[in-house]
């Protein structure tokens, strides 16, 4: 059995023969190729069975590929949406971190090696205590869109930064105070039915976007620098609550998972000292109602007896802590092997313990980290990188800042579990008992804010405090932004600085940069304005499509309109010419059929009627392979296969606004199945 070779004139529209694109001559060979795949194996079927399979695949076939072969305003409206969202999904972040490289801000001397620090402030994952009023599926898209935007943005500073240290500091949950432990009385019952089992799915939750991908990263190729660590134990008040209101079975499941709030570090050869204020902020305050009243205490001490009792130390504690570090460097264990003697049980010697930490132990540079920022007078200025409310410009000098700017500055004011800053005196005891601050940094206002403490004793002429602003889009600020610290200070075996800088105070050991992350509703803004973009050039194409003629159609989008693909014929549907008048009728009339759905018909001329092996393969005694029977009939219509002269009928095509409806919703269909597939695999793969 011999079948006609296909040809592209003959299987090609006329309106493309001179200006066909490579799209369609791509489409044109796919579609001859599988027909070929399809016709080959004749063997395995023959009959009505043979036929029927044949009219449904090739069918099912077309209609696959007429949706799939884009016209030019399509696949342009597909290849934007396909770069501005892998803009908007991956490439912002990229370019927002690359703009913050270390070496870009640190002008540290040449050859020297800082340590790399991130302080990331209220991430708040949100939950149902954030927007307890909004409805599903809006309170679903705002926790999954905030939480992909964090994990993001925190992906995208490990890969670039590469940073040795990253300090959280505080506010880690929205509602992490509100979820019961069963032992303490809820104040809000709107939340009742959330328990311990709500907040270690929010936990792990938390893990999942920060710390899972801590913990997995690679290590840097860089020998001098310090595997990476992370430091979340800081609680902040959505975390445990502040004051009295804080209960202490909360707390207690707080600092079971993420540690103490109350720590000494060192790193890069500074102290950084974090202090648990929320809790230390009930000293003072009247008896709470979580906590009994135990005769002879103060009321709460239960609450803030703890970081009352580490600060009261915390000399002792920053000089062990140093004394390990300095041991550690050096070889040696953390601690000193302390001599054992053998004494008889009637002569007991009373020996003291050698101490871990000498008197005139050196002094680091001192950082403070604390939640709630120091108290400062009200109307004190937060500076110019405040995003929500900019500082006035004064009009006496516009170059000068105003000494007072209630807009600028952060509130001081309290409420319902929370405090604006700390109680003057409590900020006070902080730096007389730390000692030698320097710096200090914290959160909770969810904006930026630095200002210079004067009225506290500290070397250097004044504490510089920098209030970090919120890494979620969702509290408050349009850009997000972390606060990068960079610190170096050689010291010697010993502890003692080198260089004359830290001793005197004169230069910095510590320098600081805002890195500020994507404007996450501007991204949104541009995907509406594209989608207002889109829809209108679908529509304007649909309704060309139709209410214009037939023939000038090809001519709109460089390809016919999907709603001609099978209801027109046009006079190019011609019958072909056959070998001899008994089998012409039958031959033309089938070539015209295959001919419209594209294929090539089995060419009659190819080997007399008489030649053909009728018995052996089983062919119709119509006269052909693909004669037609009352079972292709039933798939494919009397309309289709029924014609008595040697041209086909010309059939109506469909226009108007069903048309108009039809292509519409088949191109919108079209680019949004590509842009929804292209977004989910974006967001998957952060």
């Amino acid at each position: 059995m011999t079948y006609a070779p296909y040809d592209n004139q003959q299987y090609s529209r006329k309106s493309h023969d001179e200006s066909a694109s490579s799209t369609q001559f791509l489409y044109d060979g796919l579609s001859q190729e599988v027909q070929r795949l399809i016709t080959q194996p004749n063997t395995i079927l023959n009959g009505k069975t043979r036929e029927r399979s044949f009219f449904i695949l090739n069918v099912s076939f077309h209609r696959l590929l007429h949706f799939l072969r884009p016209s030019r305003t399509k696949l342009g409206l597909v290849l934007i949406w396909l770069l501005v969202l892998w803009w908007g999904e991956r490439r912002v972040f990229k370019s927002s971190i690359e703009g913050c490289q270390w070496d870009l801000w640190e002008a540290w001397p040449p050859d020297v090696i800082p340590h790399h620090v991130v302080l990331l402030a209220d991430p708040q994952l949100v939950d149902p205590h954030t927007y307890p009023g909004r409805p599903w599926p809006l309170s679903t898209l705002t926790v999954r869109h905030t939480d992909l935007y964090m994990r993001r943005a925190f992906s995208s500073l490990q890969q670039t930064l590469e940073p040795e240290t990253a300090f959280f500091l505080g506010d880690l949950f929205d509602g992490g105070r509100e979820w019961a432990t069963g032992k303490d009385k809820q104040a809000d019952l709107h939340f009742k039915k959330y328990d311990t089992r709500y907040w270690l799915k929010e936990y792990a939750r938390f893990g999942r976007i920060f710390l899972e991908r801590w913990t997995t990263r690679q290590p840097t190729e860089d020998p001098s620098r310090q595997r990476g660590r992370i430091i979340a134990s800081l609680p902040g008040n959505h975390d445990l609550g502040i004051g009295n209101g804080i209960p202490l079975s909360v707390r207690s499941r707080f600092e079971t998972f993420f540690g103490k709030g109350n720590r000494v570090d060192i790193v890069g050869n500074h102290t950084i000292v974090s202090v648990d204020t929320v809790s230390l902020s009930a000293k003072g305050q009247p008896q709470s109602d979580n906590t009994r009243h135990v005769p002879g205490q103060q009321p709460n001490q239960e609450i803030w007896e703890e970081a009352d009792e580490f600060l009261s130390h915390i000399v002792e504690r920053k000089a062990t802590v140093l004394t390990r570090e300095l041991r550690t460097r050096a070889g040696k264990l953390e601690n000193p092997l302390q001599n054992h003697t053998v004494l008889d049980i009637d002569d007991p010697v009373v020996r003291d313990v050698a101490q871990s930490a000498p008197s005139d132990s050196p002094e680091l540079p001192t950082i403070l980290l604390t939640h709630v920022p120091l108290y400062r007078s009200p109307g004190t200025p937060c500076g110019p990188l405040r995003e929500r409310w900019p500082p006035t410009t004064n009009s006496d000098d516009p170059a000068e800042p105003l000494a007072t700017d209630e807009r600028n500055a952060i509130s001081v004011t309290a409420g319902y579990q929370y405090q604006n800053v700390l109680q003057p005196d409590l900020s006070k005891e902080l730096i007389e008992k730390i000692g030698h601050v320097k710096h200090v940094f914290s959160g909770d206002d969810h904006d930026y804010c630095e200002i210079v403490h004067h009225g506290y004793t500290s070397k250097g002429g004044g504490v510089r405090e920098i209030t970090v602003k919120s890494m979620s889009w969702a509290m408050g600020v349009r850009k997000p932004g972390f606060l990068m610290v960079s610190l170096w200070n050689p010291v010697d075996e010993n502890g003692v600085s080198l260089g004359a800088s830290a001793s005197s105070g004169a230069d910095p050991t510590l320098k600081t940069h805002l890195c500020l992350l994507p404007d996450q509703l501007k991204i949104f803004i541009t995907y509406g304005l594209l989608l207002a973009l889109t829809l209108p050039i679908l529509l304007l194409r649909a309704l060309i499509c139709g209410y214009s003629d037939t023939q000038n159609r090809d001519s709109v989008d460089g390809r016919s309109c999907p709603s001609d693909k099978y209801e027109t014929s046009t006079p190019e549907y011609k019958a072909r010419d056959g070998v001899g008048s008994d089998t012409g009728t039958s031959s033309s009339n089938f070539s015209t059929e295959s001919y419209q759905y594209g294929l090539a018909a089995r060419s009659s001329a190819g080997r007399p009627r008489s030649a053909s092996p009728m018995k052996g393969y089983g062919v119709p005694e119509s006269g052909s392979i693909y004669a037609l029977t009352p079972a292709s009939k039933k798939i494919l219509g009397p309309s289709v296969h029924e014609t008595t002269n040697d041209a086909r009928p010309r059939q109506k095509a469909t226009r108007g606004m069903r048309a108009v409806w039809r292509e519409l919703s088949q191109s919108t269909m079209h680019v949004a199945s590509i842009g929804l597939l292209w977004y989910a695999w974006l967001a998957y793969t952060s």
